[in-house]
């Protein structure tokens, strides 16, 4: 029989001057992900110094110095132009693993109509945050400006949910999918480039799986509640993907009562 080598996983992580997260997070695949071969990708978006060694953890880490800052798009496609994983995983920096998700993650993979895999995330206390969801529109955008949302979209039980998209958080999906589509569209600077993906793997057929098998923390940082800057880059993010031609393709392509 054929020695089948493991299967790499890529995992792009970018710190905006967050080097204690990055230095948290990488200990945490360091200890609970060591039956999964990975490669870690750390894009520095800002100057810093990081608190960390990054040769002494048992993956190799490069790291990619930006010269000047790009947004969340441009610096994952950066980071997978230099990856050399069969899989391609985008992580936040203030994402917390309590067990290896990549397991749960490629088994959901497995299914052919599956483009993409995400895990249930968990705010600090343990409860679920609403990171799946479906297609936004602008009705729905101004029900949530006025707090008149309806709760979550999506009951989440043990079983894979397929959602109409996830936060980009902490994805997974085949370095070779990921190439096919051409990575995120990096004329949404921040904010918007899940919402994106997940749209144009819709139209090809393919859908998104959410994997409660698969759990990880996510201490949020919501920066657009908090500063103008974020909340003006959000709200030009939701204009261009109502004026692009992905959103009204998906729009036609729902049938009626969706």
């Amino acid at each position: 029989m054929p020695n089948v080598q493991p299967e790499l996983i890529s995992v792009s992580i970018v710190s905006h001057g967050q080097g204690g997260l990055v230095a948290a997070l990488l200990g945490d695949l360091a200890i609970h992900c060591t039956g999964t071969p990975i490669e870690v990708l750390l894009t520095l978006n800002l100057p810093e110094d990081l608190p960390c060694d990054l040769s002494q953890f048992p993956f190799p880490v490069l790291r990619i110095d930006n010269l000047h800052p790009l947004g969340f798009g441009a610096n994952h496609n950066q980071a997978f132009a230099r990856s050399s994983g069969d899989f391609f995983s985008v992580l936040n920096p203030d994402i917390r693993l309590s067990h290896d998700p990549f397991p749960a993650l490629r088994a959901a993979l497995n299914d052919p109509l599956v483009g993409l895999s995400a895990p249930l995330v968990l705010n600090p206390s343990g409860l679920p945050e609403d990171s799946a969801r479906p297609f936004p529109s602008p009705l729905m955008i101004l029900l949530k400006a006025l707090r008149l949302g309806r709760g979550r979209p999506y009951a989440v039980g043990e079983q894979t949910l397929h959602p109409d998209w996830v936060a980009g958080m902490c994805i997974l999906l085949p370095a070779a999918r990921f190439r096919q589509f051409g990575g995120f569209d990096t004329r949404y600077f921040l904010y918007y480039e899940d919402v994106d993906l997940c749209a144009r793997l819709r139209l090809a057929g393919l859908q998104v799986a959410l994997t409660p098998a698969a759990r990880v923390t996510h201490a949020a940082q919501r920066a657009s509640h908090r500063k103008l800057r974020y909340l003006v880059l959000h709200l030009r993010s939701i204009s261009r993907f109502f004026c692009s031609p992905v959103y009204w393709r998906v729009r036609l392509a729902r049938e009626p009562g969706q």
